[in-house]
């Protein structure tokens, strides 16, 4: 992981907090829910996940009073083997998620929708259209051979809260998600993003607050895409 880390351009310590212990966990952390932003996430991929096994992910977003936007993501990724025209555009970012059990380096080739994301859906138009030229030519260079954007499947939308806050006693802000799912299933992820060299030393004052605080850290964790992936996948499955 740390290998990973010293070329990549950040890092985000992530918690998926259980569903038994999130009500607590919101009020030992003082989040007020009226802070924080209304979103919706579609993803899009085959209905058998075929994107999702390649480790590719394609996602649009639409984000309370900003414009929409989207993102293609491959994952894991060595940052040092990616093509030097990638490593220098200004709209990738690479990343390290850590979570307590488990790392994965990722580059996000991220771009604002070039068309607005609801009506491009609600229309039935072709998704290619919400993508950049440069997101494009990333995509069909990781995709499975012969799959294009307008092949695939929407799953979703995810309605999606996220707040920022910033607890006392801690030197980093926090950001909260609450992913709520159409099964009433909810998966609330604390995470916290910081610069490679202070990811040990975030990490351990993080999770010192955390536990002072008697947020449970031993809960089976949760990947928020893989969740909604899995689940949107199961109702293209039963369509009629």
């Amino acid at each position: 992981m740390f290998a990973l880390m010293k070329d990549s351009d950040s890092v985000e310590l992530k918690l998926t907090v259980p569903e038994y212990d999130q009500l607590s966990a919101v009020a030992a952390l003082g989040m007020d829910p009226l802070n924080a932003q209304i979103r919706e996430v579609f993803f899009f991929d085959t209905p058998d996940l075929a994107l999702n096994e390649r480790g590719v992910v394609v996602r649009a977003r639409r984000v309370q009073s900003k414009e929409d936007d989207t993102v293609v993501k491959l994952r894991p990724v060595v940052p040092s083997e990616l093509p030097a025209e990638l490593q220098g555009s200004p709209n990738v970012v690479v990343e390290v998620d850590a979570m307590p059990g488990g790392y994965v380096c990722s580059a996000s080739l991220k771009g604002s929708s070039r068309t607005a994301v609801r009506s491009l859906i609600r229309e039935g138009r072709p998704l290619h259209k919400l993508f950049s030229k440069e997101q494009r030519e990333f995509f069909a260079a990781h995709a499975p051979e012969g799959l294009a954007l307008d092949d695939l499947s929407v799953l979703g939308p995810i309605f999606v809260l996220k707040l920022k806050f910033k607890p006392t006693d801690l030197a980093q802000r926090l950001v909260a998600e609450l992913w709520n799912y159409p099964d009433n299933s909810r998966v609330l992820e604390l995470s916290t993003r910081c610069a490679p060299a202070d990811a040990l030393q975030v990490a351990l004052e993080s999770e010192a607050f955390l536990r002072d605080r008697g947020v449970d850290l031993s809960g089976e964790q949760q990947a928020k895409t893989k969740t909604a992936l899995e689940y949107f996948s199961k109702s293209l499955d039963n369509s009629p």
